[in-house]
């Protein structure tokens, strides 16, 4: 979409401008960009300056991280941004499941200029555990390609947990917020930390709207313990070079986790902010080991349904 201002540039700005992403309340499915984050978003200028500063077409993504919430959606977007041929919106647009009734167009203004070839991308973990939001993204293309970061259901529970308990210090213990009745053993399915893990139900939801084969499953540890081998995969699943590689990497041993050697339009290195790699509080261990007797029997269909098997136990 090209504009000309021949009128009112003043206008045109203040239209095209995204609105604030909103924030969800506490226990909610979704993560948000931290502050942090949001400042280090290149693609989210206004409509304006990137109509001076760029040139290319504002397109509807073809490819959108869809989740999963505390899996290594943001680490994977900063990776995949190295790449030439992808630009992506850096902050989560939130737009097939809160901002909806706001119209595609409005969508497709939050998205970066791309040139012929390349490939425009979004990220909004919580997609995957919106009920509309299959129908929603097949509505507007049926070919979009969808990826799912996911991690060990019980260790991305206590980092859900752990990043709600940064913002709001006085709730309840994760031990009490895991049972509906801690003398029975009821897991409460109802707590959205919970019940996110849950992927195979998810998933069912995904397929009635789209192939297996349009899916692709990133394993979260597999990012932190080789990179490039999944950025590999991603690439391929994109039809893209594999330009990133072993080199682009480095581990941060304070951190725990890989770095990029270089960020995109920037000589420095960079690892991800303050909110990630944050120190998880001690779980009792008979409460994990519950948990993992539960998502078990979960984890094995959705193995069956991925033809992955991501070694949770």
């Amino acid at each position: 979409m090209f504009y000309s201002c021949a009128g009112s540039c003043a206008g045109l700005a203040a239209r095209g401008s995204p609105a604030p992403p909103r924030t969800a309340p506490p226990g909610e499915p979704g993560e948000e960009s931290s502050p942090e984050e949001q400042r280090a978003a290149p693609d989210a200028a206004s409509p304006i300056s990137s109509f001076f500063n760029g040139s290319g077409t504002k397109r509807l993504p073809q490819a959108i991280i869809i989740g999963v919430k505390k899996g290594g959606t943001r680490a994977l977007l900063e990776f995949l941004r190295v790449h030439p041929d992808v630009r992506a919106v850096g902050a989560e647009p939130h737009f097939f499941d809160r901002n909806y009734e706001r119209g595609l167009a409005w969508y497709r203004d939050l998205m970066p200029r791309t040139l012929e070839g390349q490939i425009t991308m979004e990220k909004t973990p919580s997609y995957f555990v919106t009920k509309e939001a299959p129908a929603r993204i097949s509505s507007m293309s049926k070919g979009t390609k969808l990826i799912v970061v996911v991690r060990d259901p019980v260790t991305r529970a206590i980092s859900d947990y752990t990043q709600t308990l940064s913002k709001k210090p006085d709730i309840p213990t994760f031990e009490s917020l895991t049972f509906k009745n801690r003398t029975t053993g009821l897991i409460d399915t109802s707590w959205s930390a919970i019940q996110i893990g849950i992927y195979a139900k998810h998933l069912e939801n995904w397929l009635l709207y789209f192939p297996i084969g349009q899916i692709l499953f990133v394993s979260g540890e597999r990012l932190i313990s080789d990179p490039a081998g999944e950025l590999g995969r991603v690439q391929d699943f994109l039809g893209l070079k594999r330009i990133i590689t072993d080199k682009h990497f480095y581990f941060n041993k304070t951190k725990g986790f890989p770095c990029l050697k270089k960020a995109e339009g920037s000589s420095k290195p960079h690892c991800l902010g303050k909110t990630k790699g944050r120190t998880h509080p001690d779980i009792d261990q008979e409460v994990v080991q519950r948990l993992r007797d539960f998502y078990r029997p979960f984890n094995m269909k959705f193995y069956q349904m991925t033809g992955q098997d991501f070694g949770w136990d």
